[in-house]
């Protein structure tokens, strides 16, 4: 997630309190045991961040704590429930690296009057060896008044890339009691069980000719590409350090060391996993960030969207659309299909499956290699817990970004074991859902004027605050769509416009927490399409709509103008995906 800011109205540094909480005193995990990472912020602070709006404080408390009491759930909502509920917080951090000796924890409250810029926060040292340090809440209403909801624990490092193990706690005031926390054992990844467990991921080994090729290029010595598409489960949230641990890098090195195990070996991953996308954005982004404008020509390209889409307009158009576009390429690449889970066991397997069966696909399912083992006590057969797979409610841990890898891993080594199909992909018969997005391509401040007429008018600024990813096996992330047009209070009233010929039409637009957005319309040949409010999600990323989508290529009149009472407001045009 983005960093929602760094700015409070109110800070005070918490009273410490005895370093050991009351003995037999029962707390509230809100995490337990989990890895972090100290990553630079926009403000160039080494920070791990761990927001509580929304439904995910919430949510960390069925999840981590085991809640079902509704009262507390409901006192969790808001910050004075919290400090209703909650006397002080535990937080314990042994840092993995022995010359790191403290961290610095700050509880953020939102604000009413401006969510990320007021509000409170509370901030005390910790060691860094382990010591549960309390943090005993300021339970003053009348202080706090402009406090809405818990925002975000920060815990703060000297440097970056310090890893740790943390675990933090509500102590909660008398009357009130949650489930104690067990610990789990280990996960035995070379017991049968879970080698069982992962072959049930092979939903279809699919086609397997193209597969093979790359695997025998692999053993040949010979280049070989493997790209990874996705959302944030791809670009590895969950994962630390993210870079080394996603599921895309461990599956990478997996192939790598099975079938091209030399140190010279010349293999190459791409990763484009980008946060809260669908493939709606990701057909827009392919040619830029998989095929890198022509440069690469990957081997095997694995899609995974099968819990981003259920946003997606199309209702999987854009996704067939994608799996096509790779699938149609001259060089011939292999398709896998990866179906991701989240902890309430959901993914949507059942609209995007079908369209393997349909090209005879490889998929991998890793919602049918964990969930059903889930239910089990480790007497009957339990492998993973759902608290050891998953790092919140959406992303895995390291050790379900393992389970996913093995997956993949289990498809690659069926796949070498098989005799080569004869048959290969053939696009003969018609799509199961659409393909009207296949031939999606970009368009941007880079090379809008090549392709459209573009007068920016208040919209000629250029935005630089934007949703980064990791791409590839980079540790720093990559700002999204930075060749982009921003209006701002200072760069005049006109609207944006273009006229442009083109079959389908998709806007990217910047999402933002910051109150200086605000909401534009949208209009094409002087029809209103839509009327874009970059606060509804409240955090930094791109966000894709369909503006039109025609059975044939037409010219277009595009303009899209601040609304009324928003003049004075920002912005940002990221780029848009057109069909010729």
């Amino acid at each position: 997630m983005a960093d929602h800011g760094t700015t409070a109205a109110n800070e005070t540094e918490g009273p410490a309190a005895p370093q050991n909480p009351a003995v037999g005193r029962r707390g509230l995990y809100i995490l337990y045991e989990t890895m972090i990472e100290a990553t630079i912020r926009p403000d160039g602070k080494y920070t791990q961040e761990i927001y509580l709006d929304g439904s995910q404080l919430v949510d960390k408390a069925r999840f981590t704590g085991g809640v079902t009491d509704e009262t507390i759930l409901e006192l969790l909502k808001s910050s004075s429930g919290l400090r209703r509920l909650v006397d002080c917080i535990g937080i314990s951090v042994h840092a993995h690296e022995r010359d790191v000796s403290s961290a610095l924890f700050t509880f953020w409250n939102w604000g009413k009057a401006n969510p990320y810029e007021t509000g409170s926060r509370q901030t005390i040292t910790c060691p860094a060896n382990g010591t549960e340090t309390l943090l005993v809440l300021d339970n003053d209403e009348g202080r706090y008044s402009d406090d809405h909801v818990p925002g975000k624990f920060v815990l703060e490092f000297e440097r970056g890339g310090v890893l740790a193990t943390a675990s933090i706690v509500f102590y909660l005031h008398d009357g009130y009691q949650v489930p104690e926390v067990e610990a789990d054992p280990p996960v035995d990844v070379e017991s049968q069980a879970y080698q069982d467990m992962i072959k049930k991921s092979l939903i279809s080994p699919g086609h397997n000719k193209r597969l093979k090729a790359a695997i025998e290029k692999a053993k040949r010595g010979e280049p070989v590409t493997i790209a990874y598409i996705g959302g944030s489960i791809t670009q590895g949230a969950g994962a630390v350090p993210l870079h080394s641990q996603c599921y895309a890098y461990q599956s990478y090195d997996l192939f790598k060391r099975r079938f091209a195990p030399a140190a010279d070996s010349p293999m190459r991953l791409i990763k484009a996993g980008v946060g809260g996308t669908p493939s709606e954005l990701g057909i827009v982004r392919y040619d830029r960030d998989v095929l890198r404008e022509g440069e690469v020509q990957p081997d095997i390209v694995i899609v995974e969207f099968a819990v981003n889409d259920a946003g997606d307009e199309t209702k999987g158009n854009c996704y067939e659309s994608l799996v096509l576009k790779a699938l149609r390429a001259d060089h011939k690449p292999a398709v896998i299909l990866l179906f991701s889970v989240f902890v309430n066991d959901w993914n949507l397997q059942d609209r995007l499956a079908p369209l393997g069966w349909h090209y005879n696909l490889p998929m991998v399912s890793v919602k049918d290699a964990v969930t059903e083992q889930f239910r089990y006590s480790k007497e009957q057969g339990n492998v993973i817990t759902k608290r050891q797979f998953f790092y919140d409610i959406y992303h895995p841990t390291n050790a379900g970004h393992r389970v996913m890898a093995d997956c993949l891993g289990w498809l690659f080594e069926i796949t070498d074991r098989s005799p080569t199909d004869e048959e290969d992909f053939t696009d003969v018969q018609p799509p199961l859902i659409g393909n009207d997005f296949v031939l999606t391509k970009l368009l941007d401040r880079l090379n809008g004027d090549r392709f459209a007429r573009i007068d920016a008018g208040g919209f000629s600024d250029i935005d630089t605050d934007l949703q980064t990813a990791e791409m590839d096996d980079h540790a720093y992330g990559t700002p999204q769509f930075p060749h982009n047009w921003m209006h701002t209070a200072d760069s005049g009233k006109h609207s944006f416009k273009m006229i442009f010929r083109s079959k389908s039409l998709i806007l990217v637009y910047k999402d933002s927490g910051s109150r200086e957005f605000g909401t534009a319309k949208i209009w094409v040949d002087g029809e209103l399409k839509k009327t874009a409010d970059p606060l509804e999600v409240n955090w930094t990323h791109c966000n894709a709509v369909i503006l039109y989508n025609d059975p044939n290529s037409d010219e277009h009149a595009v303009e899209i103008e601040m609304a009324e009472g928003h003049e004075d407001k920002r912005f940002t045009i990221l780029g848009f995906g057109y069909v010729p």
